[in-house]
């Protein structure tokens, strides 16, 4: 028999959330964001399923575009990042890419490409973030540049990247906007603005294209809730197994370096999951875990390959009994993947690229 550990894919409730982001803004198309191997998920796999309702996708680069062309995905790929070096404009061009342009030496060098297509270019502009992108001063000249070379560059879009769309206090979203607003108005630009929070929250930032990432997985990367985000169902749900059961005297230690100590004589729960699988070494005593469908906590740091969970409050659990760590369980409670990540002060992002090749993804179409 297998080690229990698995990630079960739902690809209808990816569908569901990718409809959702298209819902919320009716007069934009929706790029799936499908970097980082589809944040855990399988990015053919979740391509594939999006393929029939999203009319482009999006990834970080280059690497991650041939291996969905590789699996004969068709649509447009549009590379977030652009080029990281000029000799891969021929790629581009082979697998019918488009680019985003956030440099000088990436504008020269598509500037002295010679295509036998045009190749599609969205020109990523700096409101605030202060990664990529042109300064707003120096952007207007970008864009001239380009469209001034149609015989090379096509389908041009300004772009930019929000800091704190997420945040309840507006006040710098606000400053984004109106930065690249006032820009694209000068230019006549279309616009491809909003991720996955300025998708649920800020139809101001709804362009030509949205680009919703994390949200068609499941998870809300609002600092509150809305209506929007409460409908969003979990696609990944990482499940498991108890394996073993100890019974410890109160004050007993559990794991490494005796963290967690047993404030009364207590049941513990093993399950066959650790950080060898990607789940969140700094999961702090009180994590919660469904086991059965009923909540706990667990019990002691995560090991390589293990973790232990609290079971005295839980008599009927036992070895066998299946465990979700983060996603929905077969009784239909829900655990979701941004609490979890809570007690590991991280966000849901890392959790779900976190996991690791040897955890299997097992995909349900319906």
């Amino acid at each position: 028999m297998a080690r229990p550990l698995h990630a079960d894919i739902d690809l209808a409730a990816l569908r569901h959330n990718y409809r959702l982001a298209r819902e919320l803004a009716p007069g934009s198309r929706a790029l799936a964001v499908l970097k980082a191997d589809a944040y855990g998920h399988g990015a053919v796999a979740c391509a594939r399923a999006l393929e029939p309702l999203a009319p482009a996708f999006a990834v970080a680069c280059l690497e991650e575009a041939q291996t969905l062309r590789a699996a004969g995905i068709q649509r447009p790929i549009v590379l977030l990042e652009g080029i990281f070096s000029a000799d891969e404009l021929e790629q581009v061009e082979a697998l019918g890419l488009w680019v985003a342009v956030h440099s000088d030496w990436q504008l020269d060098a598509l500037l002295a490409h010679h295509p036998r297509r045009p190749i599609p270019a969205w020109l990523k502009v700096d409101t605030g973030m202060h990664r990529l992108g042109f300064p707003p001063a120096q952007a207007e000249a970008a864009w001239q540049r380009l469209r001034a070379a149609p015989e090379r560059v096509t389908d041009l879009h300004l772009m930019t990247h929000f800091a704190t769309a997420d945040a309840l206090d507006p006040g710098y979203f606000q400053h984004q906007m109106a930065q690249v607003e006032a820009l694209a108005g000068r230019l006549g630009a279309p616009l491809c603005l909003a991720n996955s929070p300025a998708t649920l929250a800020w139809p101001r930032a709804h362009g030509a294209w949205n680009r919703p990432g994390v949200m068609l997985y499941g998870s809300n990367p609002l600092e509150g809730e809305n209506d929007a985000a409460r409908d969003l169902r979990p696609v990944m749900t990482l499940r498991s197994e108890i394996i073993a059961v100890r019974e410890i005297d109160a004050g007993e230690p559990v794991g490494y370096g005796g963290r967690w100590r047993a404030p009364r004589r207590s049941r513990i729960g093993v399950i066959a999951v650790g950080y060898g699988d990607g789940y969140d070494r700094h999961a702090v005593d009180g994590t919660p875990v469904l086991v059965d469908g009923q909540r706990c906590g667990l019990a002691g740091k995560v090991s390589m390959d293990m973790a232990t969970v609290d079971l005295t409050d839980l008599p009927g659990a036992g070895i066998g009994s299946r465990v979700v760590l983060w996603g929905r369980d077969d009784s239909g409670a829900v655990l979701s993947v941004d609490e979890v990540a809570r007690y590991c002060d991280t966000i849901s992002y890392t959790l779900m690229t976190g996991i690791l090749p040897r955890v299997p993804r097992y995909y349900q179409s319906s």
